[in-house]
């Protein structure tokens, strides 16, 4: 679950209007990631990061959001989650020593491993009973998703709640 939630959440508001995006560059996708990864990693990755926005916003019935132009459709966004998990396939490896042993072995590169772990998690958060608390944080110029953790909780964090209720009192006034 969390692993689902910080790959969406590598890409945010700027407050200037536009997005911050921690994948921006192979080196800001290394760094998130600890491995190694060239421009084609990282425009995979980042395909799959809003193909799982796409799914977070459909799954939240997120409205309009700054980050509403770059999601996609869910049969697209389907397509890519579903696709990047499966290209790690896993074969059962059969050892002997001292006894059998069974191994998992698979033929992918570090960069594809990476993707359908992301993947993976993201399915698993999607299919799994956490995703009844996954919410859209409606503070003013927000795009992260959370889990709401608390039946109070509003937003993804304290600050958001806070720009939400100043502007309240600025509307309020105005």
């Amino acid at each position: 679950m969390a692993l689902a939630l910080e790959f969406a959440s590598t890409v945010r508001h700027d407050g200037h209007g536009g997005l911050a995006d921690d994948l921006a560059t192979p080196e800001g996708l290394a760094a998130w990631a600890g491995v190694p990864a060239d421009e084609s990693l990282r425009r995979r990755a980042v395909e799959l990061r809003w193909a799982v926005r796409s799914l977070f916003a459909h799954a939240t019935r997120a409205h309009e959001r700054t980050d509403t132009p770059h999601l996609m459709d869910v049969e697209r966004a389907l397509e890519i989650v579903n696709g990047a998990a499966a290209r790690v396939p896993r074969a059962a490896r059969l050892e002997w020593g001292e006894q059998p042993t069974l191994r998992y072995v698979d033929s992918a590169d570090e960069g594809d491993r990476l993707l359908a772990g992301l993947a993976t998690a993201a399915i698993e958060f999607l299919a799994g009973a956490a995703r009844a608390d996954l919410r859209a944080c409606p503070a003013p110029r927000c795009i992260r998703y959370f889990v709401k953790a608390h039946p109070r909780q509003e937003w993804c964090k304290p600050s958001c709640g806070n720009r939400a209720r100043v502007s309240r009192h600025y509307h309020r006034g105005r």
